[in-house]
């Protein structure tokens, strides 16, 4: 309930402003209220609705009620602006050129993909060409610990503390100044390396199975104690799993090139 407020609120922004704009004009004329007799369409609500259910909200009689009195106020509070002479001002114009020009591009975007939706034979070669360029396959991706410290005094007593047999994971747990890792003992996920602080990564690959840095490791965090546990060759997922993400970035590359076509094709001066 909460949320339908908030979104009320929301409609009386410029965002709120951008959306009811695209509204469809040639919807029948059906109106859900009439305001000092300026009729409210029934295609505005459906468009606010059919917006915030696409960001999860659940249809419903009330979710459908709320958005019509917050178009009500909306309606009312710009039939005041307009009575005062707000709607002659330099700035009000210069936002609603912006907010239809925005209106229009995002529509023309979306009608240009929508007629140009890639086949499953281009997301196939899209994402050949990922792996290609992504995918090591004598790559090695690396299981490992670390327990964090930022003074390295303090991370040299914590290693003669394992060095004495304290057990890696327990001390990770109440030493560790990592927050994410410590509650696992100091275990962070798979990673090839390229997601890790550089001397973190060549001291990772350059220990074998079971082994711990001899001193701590120094990166822009502080100093890490590292223990490897696993090793093993480096997988790429299967087209299926990530055929979403391919789908997402092939789109934002033929959107990119349309714009930048018609970039070059414009005459600026």
């Amino acid at each position: 309930m909460h949320f339908l407020k908030s979104s009320a609120i929301a409609l009386l922004s410029i965002s709120g402003i951008l959306a009811l704009s695209a509204c469809n004009a040639e919807e029948p004329a059906k109106n859900v209220a009439v305001v000092n007799g300026v009729p409210i369409p029934q295609a505005r609500l459906d468009f606010v609705a059919k917006m915030q259910m696409a960001q999860g909200q659940k249809d419903g009689e009330d979710f459908r009620k709320q958005i019509r009195e917050a178009l009500i106020t909306r309606e009312i509070i710009s039939q005041e602006a307009i009575k005062i002479g707000l709607d002659k001002r330099v700035d009000y114009q210069t936002q609603l050129d912006l907010a239809g020009q925005q209106v229009l591009v995002a529509t023309y975007l979306e009608d240009y993909l929508k007629n140009h939706e890639p086949s499953d034979e281009d997301l196939k070669k899209e994402y050949e060409k990922v792996k290609t360029e992504n995918f090591d396959p004598n790559g090695k991706e690396y299981k490992s610990r670390h327990i964090l410290i930022k003074k390295e005094a303090d991370a040299k007593a914590v290693m003669a503390m394992l060095a004495k047999g304290a057990k890696f994971e327990d001390v990770a747990k109440k030493k560790s100044e990592d927050a994410g890792s410590k509650v696992k003992g100091g275990e962070l996920d798979w990673s090839d390396g390229s997601n890790l602080a550089k001397p973190f990564a060549e001291a990772v690959k350059a220990l074998k199975k079971g082994e711990m840095t001899k001193a701590p490791v120094q990166t822009q965090y502080g100093f890490h104690i590292i223990r490897l546990d696993d090793v093993r060759d480096q997988t790429f997922p299967p087209y299926e799993q990530v055929k979403e993400e391919v789908a997402k970035q092939l789109i934002s590359r033929q959107r990119d090139e349309l714009i930048d076509g018609l970039r070059k094709g414009a005459k600026v001066e």
